[in-house]
């Protein structure tokens, strides 16, 4: 569970970029991202998740994220194309990969965070949980389950 962490990006201002990625590498938690993008309307949201964090949901989630929507298709064909070269801030290297639309955020040649959509971050956080309790023991287990009764829903964090 931990804590929740919000914070805004102006894009293409590097240091800005610089300080949002720094901090999640920093904290060990989910950053929830909003990235206000110069020259677009609508600010995109993101979940950036550190490495480590990422592969155990990955490790503990009994399958892939489900594919997108067929009505999400059309909406990626009307977006302009992906820049073929990563997107470089400060000591972080932004790779987009183009399929399943995360983003891959290194420093020193090292993948330290990524950048998901916010439904895919918590349906993988979700999995994991559910997965994790059932090898926990019943005595465990339900005092996992009471932890959690206690703990504030994520909006209000």
């Amino acid at each position: 569970m931990g804590i929740r962490i919000d914070v805004e990006a102006g894009y293409p201002v590097n240091d800005e970029m610089e300080r949002v990625l720094g901090l999640a590498e920093a904290v060990g938690e989910p950053v929830n991202v909003t990235f206000l993008w110069e020259g677009r309307k609508e600010a995109e949201h993101a979940v950036l998740v550190p490495a480590a964090m990422l592969a155990l949901w990955e490790h503990w989630a009994p399958t892939a994220y489900p594919t997108s929507d067929a009505g999400d298709e059309d909406q990626a064909e009307t977006e302009e194309p992906e820049p073929a070269h990563p997107a470089e801030f400060g000591a972080f290297t932004l790779f987009r990969r183009r399929v399943g639309g995360r983003t891959a955020v290194a420093r020193g040649g090292v993948v330290v965070a990524e950048l998901l959509n916010p439904d895919e971050a918590h349906w993988l956080q979700e999995q994991a949980r559910t997965v994790r309790q059932g090898f926990m023991d019943p005595k465990q287990k339900a005092a996992f389950e009471e932890f959690l009764a206690r703990q504030p829903p994520l909006d209000e964090q």
